[in-house]
């Protein structure tokens, strides 16, 4: 096989863009914690949209054809020397603008207004006037909106003065909280409109999609499925394709949804790295093949997996190096399956990516920060025997439940929690050993067991257990003991960007507590997770 470069391809390797990724919104980051947020709240309107880096080029923003542009908020000051900046073109584009907090600041202070430091900032809850409520002066964006609003601030800069052309279209107690200049189609609030705590943001979001975008709401599972089989039709050709298959959530749609396009040209490859959950080799096969009737080849890899990890303490090492092992894998398995008579060139590797793995992993996101890197993102090998397909690569957790549903995936697919690629190697902190493997999967086991026998399982993200690297002293049968701790990490969740740990009930940690201790050998000590993402990831590795 030809090597190529990994370069992941949401089915397009981004020279030809999913017709439902064009003609949807692009949001424009400057770093703001909310620009995930942004997006999400638009695809909710069945809206598409993507998130580009602030300093894009003016082609690459043209090039997806976008019917409004979104920039977010950030948390630098726009006079700063260091200040993110896109290219002020993307103004006179004629396309559509909506600014939002530095996205504001931005529009004002290219555009000739003032943006000075606030001598009160404003954070958190505020009360908002709107002052072209009605009448001949009213503003698209604020149609239907009450004269007065409760709004969700977080600024320390104010807008002093407008530039050429604008109005002030709403201000809170010290500073204008909106503006906007119709002839340009230019739109800005101070205030984040994307979030919750924003009284009828969501209808502000809608009159800019509906009222001055002119969108459409096309964007759906159904309309996903059909474009994105399409296209992968047409990029895969005569070629043929292996997915690598965990038997989660993500990767068991990204499956379904590529054999719906190419048929028998996929061959599924489910991997045992040695890192899986008690038993979950054996089961994850079974249900793949006898009930999903999928083609899948099961791959016993452990011990190979596990050399790897020798010695190795470094997370990010652990990710790079479980990234490379599965490629190596693949191109065996790739190699077996071409040496057959039936079988044609396979130029393509399926991946189950979403959009929060590649964000976390790679900073492309304007001046945002990488995170950690994915085994199947920032953990890949700068070199590969194939091309990524990656059909989900710019949807969330909860959009691809939605997309499995529709495919026709059974409850029991989709209720799935979500398990990281490296598996144990990232709950297992410090070196991963044999010993240490064991001991954390019988931990686990048990909060999972509990978890469902509460009828909590379906309610909550994500539920596991995590080995600590450290012994702490204690007491079982009047012997002293200088046991291992296990850590139980409960959260929910709507797409892994955010996340809050489970209160769970006292006699639910109880039970989790009693049996790990008394039937996992050497743990002597239960403790619970109560950190939140942010400033906490929802994995410890």
């Amino acid at each position: 096989m030809a090597e190529a470069a990994a370069k992941p391809v949401a089915v397009d390797e981004r020279g030809g863009k999913m017709k439902a990724e064009l003609g949807g919104v692009v949001v424009l980051d400057f770093g703001g914690q909310y620009t995930q947020l942004i997006a999400r709240r638009i695809r909710e309107q069945q809206v598409f949209s993507s998130i580009l880096p602030c300093t894009v080029s003016l082609e690459e923003i043209q090039k997806l054809e976008p019917i409004g542009i979104v920039l977010s908020g950030g948390p630098s000051s726009v006079y700063d020397a260091d200040a993110p900046k896109c290219d002020p073109k993307v103004l006179a584009l004629g396309i559509p603008v909506l600014g939002i907090c530095y996205g504001m600041q931005w529009i004002t202070h290219v555009l000739g207004g003032t943006v000075e430091k606030a001598e009160r900032r404003e954070y958190g809850r505020a009360h908002l006037k709107v002052d072209c409520a009605g009448g001949p002066e009213s503003s698209e964006l604020f149609t239907g909106a009450p004269a007065t609003l409760r709004i969700w601030n977080s600024h320390g800069d104010h807008v002093r003065s407008l530039p050429g052309g604008f109005r002030a279209t709403a201000h809170t107690e010290n500073a204008v909280a909106a503006l906007e200049d119709p002839q340009r189609k230019i739109y800005a609030t101070q205030f984040h409109v994307e979030v919750k705590h924003t009284e009828r943001g969501t209808e502000l979001l809608q009159n800019f999609l509906f009222r001055v975008c002119k969108a459409e709401p096309t964007w759906s599972g159904a309309a996903f499925i059909e474009e994105t089989t399409a296209a992968i039709r047409e990029k895969v050709g005569n070629k043929w394709a292996i997915c690598a298959l965990s038997g989660g959530v993500d990767s068991t749609v990204a499956a379904v949804l590529v054999h719906k396009a190419i048929g028998n040209h996929l061959t599924n490859i489910f991997v045992n790295t040695g890192l899986l959950r008690k038993n979950e080799f054996e089961n994850t096969l079974e249900m793949l093949r006898d009930r999903l009737k999928l083609h899948v080849i099961g791959v016993d890899a452990s011990d190979r997996f596990l050399a790897q990890l020798k010695g190795i303490t470094d997370p990010e090492e652990k990710r790079r190096r479980i990234g490379r092992e599965f490629i190596a894998v693949f191109a065996e398995e790739a190699q077996k399956l071409q040496a057959g008579e039936a079988h044609g060139e396979i130029g393509y590797l399926v991946q189950g990516t979403l959009y929060p793995d590649v964000i976390e992993s790679v900073s492309v996101k304007g001046p945002s920060a990488t995170i950690k890197t994915h085994h199947n993102v920032g953990g890949l090998p700068e070199k590969m025997p194939f091309a990524l397909i990656e059909p989900l690569r710019d949807l969330f957790k909860d959009e691809v439940r939605r997309i499995g549903k529709d495919l026709g995936l059974p409850a029991e697919v989709l209720v799935k929690h979500p398990f990281p690629g490296p598996g144990l190697a990232v709950r297992l902190l410090g070196e991963v050993t044999c010993t240490q493997l064991v001991t954390l999967q019988e931990a686990d086991a048990i909060v999972v067991e509990e978890i469902r026998r509460a009828g909590l399982y379906e309610k909550i993200w994500q539920a596991f257990a995590i080995l600590l690297p450290v012994r702490s002293v204690g007491v079982m049968g009047d012997f002293r003991t200088y046991g291992l701790t296990v850590v139980v990490r409960v959260v929910e969740s709507d797409d892994a960007m955010t996340a809050d740990w489970v209160k769970l009930p006292g006699d639910v940690l109880e039970r989790i507590s009693t049996r790990i201790v008394n039937e996992v050998p050497g743990v002597t000590r239960v403790v619970y997770d109560v950190s939140s993402k942010p400033p906490s990831t929802i994995e410890w590795e």
